[in-house]
């Protein structure tokens, strides 16, 4: 990794080797960096309290091993990134305002896609996992990684049937607490379909109805004004004097009629004066007609009245128009058949709710037995790493417990709570020597034997679910002696398998290191390219000894150092 303005680093290059790699240093010379550094790389939180005062940005780029076809190099070439001799190019830049950019095989690619290869790539174990892992939540989830695909199978299950059975219930609530408003809303539907009903309304209706009134009302008027305009086209046998359109056209035509052979253009406008003569005839018996036709029944006025009444009191009511009244009584059909329907809906969620349930109680009985068994297989895995972690009189158990609850579902014979991830409540107990009651190991465990346990548990995931490198951040913190040398032993076996990288502050367990990486600050405070430095033969035992004694140049010490390495040599 190269890291520029981070933190105290100004910059620098950590090579990280195969095998076991140790990272020590004086207190805030930037040990931490180099955790916080890698974490960036795997898509962790950007911070801009993270970029070096003065500078820009900070900047974390990374070369990573991969194999083509691994689960992380499919990742990463689906995002686009493209392999350089067989590894990935990482890098990470946060800005002084805080917005960060991520890059993935020359490409750019959202953070989130980096977080994604972590799991592949990368385990990273420090002293907030630490303490993340004493909460019981954390235990459980530990405890179902571990069982794997005994608990995966029936949990994956489990949450589907929970999660149908959480809308079933919510919808069954609904539906039982709105029963009184529904019942109402039903009641409205149904007068209001009636009313419409006993009106018997038609499409249009109102409309031509309006028309016929407008009509009768002026009957005698329209009457009036037809016999005129019939009168004036075709004449009045009454006034046998008078002259009519029709009689004049006629006039007109046979003038022409006699001359028109003469010139076409007088031929033409005596035959449009033809057109004329017959459109008259057209209008003018329509005319008669309509007179003869005309309605001036007062009794059918009156009945055209009370039915506009009647259709404007729908109007009034349900739409603006018949249309929209009709409208409104097909869609309140629909939702008074849905509202009635409603007590069927009632039986049916009913019956599927406490279908879910049976078959929720069989499945947390699954996750219970398969947790049962995984937890003991845990456990004793556990307890034998710490038999190598200097407490060979330790032992770690799982407490499973459920708890009863008149509304849950029946696990093991009881009636117990139940939740998303099952009814257990999963509990990491330990025994710290024969005789002690095994407690929670929050309260069990002393600061050293507490990091112990989670060294162990650790260790015991990585080798159910591998990943190639591993990252520890001082989880041997106050551990001391021979307890120390230990996990300096167990972190040197784990490296015969993988990449292990451990910031720490001991040197029993930098002694065990293959290779061992010094941070150290220039006389500004800062961490520069230089500042970094694989340390070997003379530099090495003088690292331990200032370890050891706080005194690079005590013989004492020194002496006491060499001896450690020869000792881890010998191990290996």
């Amino acid at each position: 990794m190269r890291i520029r303005s981070l933190g105290v680093i100004d910059d620098a290059v950590v090579e990280l080797s195969p095998g076991f790699t140790a990272v020590t240093g004086e207190t805030g010379a930037g040990k931490t960096m180099v955790v916080t550094s890698l974490g960036l790389l795997l898509g962790g939180r950007a911070d801009a309290a993270l970029v070096r005062i003065g500078s820009p940005s900070a900047v974390v780029e990374g070369r990573i091993s991969v194999a083509p076809g691994d689960a992380a190099a499919v990742r990463a070439e689906e995002a686009g990134a493209e392999l350089d001799d067989g590894a990935l190019i990482v890098s990470r830049t946060i800005s002084a305002e805080g917005r960060s950019r991520a890059h993935l095989g020359g490409r750019s690619v959202p953070v989130g896609v980096l977080a994604e290869l972590a799991d592949d790539l990368v385990a990273v174990h420090g002293q907030t996992d630490q303490q993340g892992l004493l909460k019981p939540a954390r235990q459980r989830g530990a405890l179902d990684r571990y069982a794997g695909e005994a608990v995966a199978g029936p949990l994956a299950k489990y949450s589907e049937a929970y999660r149908r059975l959480r809308s079933v219930s919510a919808e069954l609530e609904e539906l039982t607490t709105r029963a009184r408003e529904r019942a109402q809303e039903a009641d409205l539907l149904r007068f209001g379909l009636a009313e419409i009903e006993a009106v018997e309304p038609r499409a249009g209706e109102d409309a031509e109805l309006a028309a016929e009134a407008e009509r009768l009302g002026h009957a005698e008027a329209l009457a009036s004004a037809a016999a005129l305009a019939h009168g004036a086209l075709a004449g009045n046998p009454e006034d046998p004097e008078a002259v009519d359109a029709t009689t004049l056209v006629a006039g007109a035509g046979r003038a022409l009629e006699a001359v028109r052979s003469h010139d076409p253009a007088l031929a033409a406008l005596a035959d449009r004066i033809g057109e004329i003569s017959i459109l008259l005839a057209d209008v003018a018996g329509e005319l008669a007609g309509y007179a003869d036709n005309l309605d001036a029944d007062p009794r059918r006025l009156a009945a055209v009245e009370e039915r506009r009444a009647a259709l404007t009191s729908l109007t009034r009511k349900y739409g603006e128009n018949i249309d929209a009244v009709l409208a409104w009584a097909e869609d309140g059909a629909a939702r008074l058949t849905e509202l009635d329907g409603d007590d069927d809906r009632i039986g049916e969620l009913t019956a599927e709710r406490d279908a879910l349930r049976d078959e929720l109680s069989g499945l947390a009985q699954a996750l219970t037995d398969a947790r049962t068994e995984a937890a003991a297989r845990f456990a004793d895995a556990v307890t034998a790493e710490l038999a190598s972690l200097a407490m060979p009189h330790a032992r770690v158990s799982f407490a499973i417990r459920q708890t009863e609850d008149p509304e849950g579902v029946e696990v093991g014979g009881r009636t117990v709570a139940y939740g998303p991830h099952g009814a257990d409540e999963v509990e990491l107990l330990l025994a710290p020597h024969p005789g002690a009651p095994p407690r929670p190991i929050a309260k069990g465990a002393s600061g050293g034997e507490l990091s112990r346990v989670m060294l162990a548990v650790e260790v015991v995931f990585a080798g159910t679910d591998p990943v190639p490198t591993y990252l520890f951040d001082e989880v041997d913190a106050g551990v001391g002696g021979k307890a120390a040398v230990e996990i300096g032993r167990r972190l040197a076996k784990l490296a015969k398998s993988a990449q292990v990288v451990v910031v720490t502050h001991l040197p029993q367990v930098a002694a065990f290191a293959d290779r061992q990486l010094l941070v150290e600050k220039t006389n500004d405070g800062s961490v520069t390219r230089s500042g970094v430095t694989v340390l070997e033969g003379e530099d090495r035992v003088r690292e331990l000894s200032r370890m050891l004694a706080g005194q690079e140049d005590s013989e004492t010490a020194r002496a006491h150092a060499e001896e450690l390495l020869a000792a881890a040599r010998a191990d290996g």
